[in-house]
């Protein structure tokens, strides 16, 4: 029951181990990936046949975390692990991209990968280790499949890459870049970055390849070590007749090319058209053969559509609506179009179209992150929906789908990077990006709206940022960089390259690459295509709004932040609340307290100056430090024949002595004040000792026209009572001790 391993290292030294055949065993194939104390199990099954009339790929890629690996509890009333986080779907969406290309196209069996957290370094992010776990898991199974593949996170500090860097490591990182390979080919990027030239990026993905190379032979080392992997199961999930193919592709495939070389800009035309010809077609068969070749028509059909819209680009240079290669569809924008948002956008380009919305909150609206591995708390929120009228189509209403996630995430990461933090932001903010229409981009159409939203809604945005989607079609002879794609574009070519950024370099990118044999020199020549692009988009975005507007809209509530030494944190609060929750009761604010280092920062929601202005009163009374020679308002709390106790600030009083309360004299201090009166004094003293203070009014009167001060008498109020000094006080003008005359 020792399994069978294979270890390797990393470039720093570090060990990855690879296990298989002691966990998992009734699985089609399963792994356990170790670095640190990090551990994963990868388990993958087919079933034997494809259902019928199936013509894709079933697959479906589950991450998930168990947070006993972390030595934690789920939260929640439950206390199990539930749905996925977005942090989980995020890691499968990965694994997925990476592996779903590297089946057989005509393997059609549904295919299960299940990877699971089961410990948890908090230093090693396991999100580095999910596909080569899910890519050894195949590769020692009998389940076909074009890999061995890995993935690796690039960082960079210093100027020099480092490969699954860390959690350390990566707060130093100026690159956070995903990339999934094979041992000739990269299949999959994602990332964010802060502001790298394109030059960086291509260095960034040949320095993973390099890593993954590695991981690879380490699969197939262990994959060779293993039986079952020997001998791949043999499939037969398609039928085919080559002869009514070729009968299908020779009616339909010059009709195909002659629409996409006219150029159609409109995507209905362009679909009815398509629908006219295959219906032509189909008219001409025997009720009979209609029926029994129903399956291939569609799978056929596809196919010529595919190879005669690739042909008509390579060969006229022209797009299937009509564009250049370089050129970026008409762009209209408008911002402030809901009156009652924060901030608001649409953005259109084409007919894709992005109606986006910002609205800020406090601390309070900040989104706790609480999952196995990851805890933090995200100011900066992006959410991305996308219903079926966008299409055209109808389909029911779910919960957001993984590809909501996926593509709310990379905006989110394009953007975020331009949010200020600290003083120039006290705001919790989100963003949510509504399509409207879609015809490929709508990711990228919510950079641009989110951009602008942000300027509208008044958050100072370091730059403004614009997003692009990069395409290709290739023969392997023949290539074109598209710029811009459309959806057609994405489903029928080669690749998939979004890449964000502002005027001075790359925010974030994601690509899926379906083709073999992608040059770095193709990569450089749309990364550069990419950034023209990027540049007359940014263009567009600031016809319509260059900076941020100078100020918040009149309706979006003020926040106002100060520090508090963290020791009166406890007296703002009050005993159960009670002290901050009569503040906000009282001014209609909202206050949110902090403890940071050794200060309470406190954040002050206000509608109305005047409310905020009666909080910062308030609380810097509470957290003052009393200072002599400093004048407080302060309330008679309590009254003594010797005098009054004033309180100058929340629980802390002094004492007004009664020969402090005026310059004539008085036989009792009722004469003067009363309990609840409100008086002015300054502080002229504190006993070093006990700290109780001296407080005079008398100092913050005239002095009469002829006064005379004098000595103080011995009597018996002159003694100490309480800890505090009764009697008069000794002559101040004169120095001495004798007695002036009575008043």
């Amino acid at each position: 029951m020792n399994g069978i391993t294979k270890k390797f290292n990393l470039a720093d030294g570090r060990e990855i181990t690879l296990e298989t055949g002691k966990l998992a065993k009734q699985a089609d194939g399963s792994v356990v990936v170790k670095m640190g104390d990090t551990m994963l199990l990868a388990t993958v099954v087919a079933v034997k046949e494809a259902k019928e009339n199936v013509d894709f790929m079933p697959l479906s890629v589950e991450y998930r975390e168990k947070y006993a690996a972390a030595g934690r509890f789920p939260g929640g009333f439950f206390k199990r692990e539930t749905r996925p986080s977005d942090y989980e779907v995020l890691i499968s969406r990965l694994v997925d991209r990476a592996l779903r290309p590297l089946f057989p196209d005509d393997f059609h069996a549904e295919v299960q990968v299940i990877v699971t957290l089961i410990s948890a370094d908090k230093n090693v992010l396991p999100d580095a280790l999910a596909c080569l776990a899910a890519s050894s898991a195949l590769a020692v199974s009998d389940i076909p499949f074009h890999g061995p593949i890995s993935e690796v996170r690039v960082g960079r500090v210093n100027g020099q890459f480092v490969i699954n860097p860390t959690v350390q490591v990566m707060a130093e990182s100026d690159i956070d870049l995903m990339v999934a390979a094979s041992l000739d080919n990269i299949v999959m990027v994602e990332g964010e970055m802060k502001e790298v030239s394109e030059k960086d990026m291509i260095d960034a993905l040949k320095a993973a390849h390099e890593a993954i190379k590695d991981q690879c032979r380490a699969q197939l080392e262990l994959a060779a070590m293993v039986e079952k992997s020997s001998m791949k199961r043999e499939y037969c999930h398609e039928v085919n007749d080559p002869a009514f193919k070729e009968r299908l592709r020779t009616a339909t495939y010059q009709q195909i090319y002659e629409m996409a070389s006219k150029g159609l800009a409109n995507k209905q035309e362009r679909k009815s058209t398509l629908d006219a010809i295959l219906e032509t077609f189909v008219s001409t068969l025997a009720e009979e053969e209609k029926e029994e070749k129903s399956a291939m028509i569609s799978r056929y059909f596809h196919e010529t559509e595919k190879e005669a819209i690739r042909n008509a680009t390579l060969d006229n240079r022209r797009r299937v609506d009509g564009r250049a290669p370089d050129q970026i569809r008409p762009i209209w924008s408008e911002v402030d179009y809901l009156p009652a948002a924060h901030g608001s956008a649409i953005f259109t380009r084409g007919e894709t179209q992005s109606l986006t919305t910002v609205t800020l909150g406090t601390k309070l609206d900040a989104q706790i992150i609480d999952g196995a591995v990851i805890e933090e708390t995200v100011n900066f929120i992006l959410h991305y929906n996308f219903p079926s009228f966008a299409t055209g189509e109808v389909k029911p209403i779910r919960s957001t789908g993984r590809r909501e996630i996926g593509h709310g995430n990379l905006a989110l990461r394009a953007l975020k990077n331009m949010i200020p933090q600290g003083p120039d932001n006290l705001y919790t903010i989100r963003v949510v990006s509504d399509i409207l229409e879609s015809n490929g981009s709508s990711s990228m159409a919510t950079v641009c709206a989110g951009t602008m939203a942000l300027m509208d809604a008044g958050v100072k945005i370091l730059k403004p940022v614009s997003g692009i989607a990069m395409g290709l079609i290739t023969d392997n002879k023949r290539y074109i960089v598209l710029s811009d794609i459309l959806g057609d574009e994405d489903h029928l070519g080669d690749m998939d390259f979004k890449v964000c950024g502002t005027r001075d370099g790359i925010t974030a990118c994601q690509m899926d690459i379906k083709v073999d044999g992608l040059s770095y020199e193709i990569l450089a020549e749309a990364l550069d295509q990419a950034r023209r692009g990027r540049l007359h988009i940014l263009g567009e975005i600031e016809k319509t709004i260059a900076v941020p507007r100078d100020d918040y809209k009149p309706f979006v509530p003020r926040i106002t932040q100060i520090k508090v030494p963290k020791e009166f944190i406890g007296a703002i609060i009050g005993p159960g609340g009670k002290v901050i929750q009569e503040m906000q009761r009282e001014t209609g604010t909202t206050i949110v307290i902090e403890e940071v280092g050794d200060f309470g920062v406190v954040d002050i929601v206000a509608d109305n100056l005047e409310a905020r202005d009666k909080v910062i009163e308030k609380i810097k009374r509470i957290a003052s430090v009393p200072e002599v020679g400093e004048i407080y308002r302060g309330k008679v709390k309590n009254i003594q024949p010797f005098g009054a106790f004033i309180e100058i600030l929340p629980n802390q009083d002094g004492l007004l002595h009664i020969s402090e309360i005026d310059w004539k004299r008085l036989e009792k201090v009722e004469d003067a004040l009363k309990v609840g009166d409100e008086v002015e004094v300054k502080l002229i003293e504190v006993d070093p000792k006990s700290g109780k203070l001296k407080l005079s009014r008398r100092a913050l009167i005239p002095k009469p026209e002829g006064y005379v001060e004098r000595a103080p008498e011995r009597r018996n109020e002159g003694r100490r009572e309480g800890g505090q000094e009764r009697g008069n006080d000794r002559d101040r003008s004169h120095g001495g001790d004798h007695r002036g005359p009575r008043r």
